[in-house]
């Protein structure tokens, strides 16, 4: 369908150059943008141009206390993504990063979220294949071995965050930020000892106490630069576990893509995963490819993560939903 690449810059900066690519084709109309998985990782960079961001997410505390302390937000809903409000063709872009697999019913959450792009938008997506053996040792990896490896790379990342990065002050909590070092391993490292987080049933966040999803009320934004999102990397949250629904790889976006008449503009693979759950010892590498050999390469050793640039047709006369 595509030729296989690797990306030109890591996939925030992908993902925000194509958004404002998708702006500049729309001069005089404010772009709507849905933060699909708002609880984890950080939002798209549009410069000055005017957008609305709505965030969607599974209802957990922690993903909770995440989405209350983004600034990027206008509003929010948590909760069942099968039922939380999505308007139909509401939104110019969809962004879901490290969401198709950790979310169970994966195919119809995506059938919502194609429902709710304007013809012509666009559908960023990036997800751990399941079809690679990073995915299957990730299916069958105890979890505590997977934060082991977490745990291994963020001593030597704090000591040199600590003499040569600074943290926002008034980002006390900041979660955790999609970069080229992202998936599973790069999310590990929790909030410190001490640090205040806002819990469901603490007053910022917004009496929802019921765990019910609703909007956030509306509050000034403030557009976080690259370099300072960036910084917030050294406080994050672990990411849900993955579910890894039969969608939630290479072959089953594309066949997803053909049966919803969705066009797939660019894709791309790579070894973020890998990478970071190595910790600089090349151990993950190296379980990876003996499972790759164990399947005679059925599993793939040569990437992780797969992203995709997915756009739905302007055609009101094309297959859509």
């Amino acid at each position: 369908m595509t030729d296989l690449r690797t990306p030109p810059v890591n996939d925030g900066d992908l993902f925000s150059e194509r958004a404002r690519q998708y702006a500049l084709e729309k001069p005089l109309q404010r772009i709507h943008i849905l933060e699909a998985g708002c609880g984890w990782g950080a939002g798209l960079d549009l410069g000055d141009r005017d957008c609305l961001v709505t965030g969607v997410d599974l209802e957990s505390p922690e993903l909770r206390a995440h989405t209350c302390e983004r600034p990027d937000l206008d509003e929010w809903h948590l909760g069942d993504l099968r039922t939380v409000p999505m308007p139909p063709r509401a939104y110019d872009i969809v962004h879901a990063t490290y969401l198709v697999e950790r979310v169970p019913h994966a195919e119809l959450v995506l059938d919502r979220f194609v429902a709710a792009l304007k013809p012509g938008g666009l559908l960023l997506v990036h997800l751990r294949d399941r079809n690679t053996a990073f995915g299957f040792l990730d299916r069958h990896l105890p979890r505590w071995m997977h934060a082991s490896g977490r745990r291994r790379k963020s001593r030597p990342a704090r000591a040199a965050r600590g003499a040569h990065a600074r943290v926002p002050a008034e980002s006390p909590a900041a979660g955790p930020v999609e970069d080229a070092a992202g998936g599973m391993a790069d999310a590990a490292v929790p909030p410190p000892a001490g640090t205040a987080v806002a819990l469901p049933d603490a007053p910022d966040a917004r009496g929802a106490t019921d765990g019910r999803e609703r909007p956030a009320p509306r509050r000034e934004r403030r557009r976080v630069p690259a370099a300072e999102a960036r910084a917030g990397r050294a406080r994050r949250l672990q990411p849900p576990p993955a579910i890894y629904d039969r969608v939630a790889s290479r072959q089953g976006m594309q066949w997803y893509c053909v049966m919803r008449g969705l066009m797939i503009a660019e894709e791309y693979t790579s070894r973020q995963a890998i990478d970071a759950l190595g910790a600089g010892t090349g151990l993950t590498d190296l379980l990876c490819r003996l499972v790759s050999a164990a399947s005679r390469g059925r599993l793939t050793a040569d990437h992780s993560d797969v992203t995709l640039v997915i756009r739905k047709p302007e055609n009101r006369f094309a297959r859509v939903i």
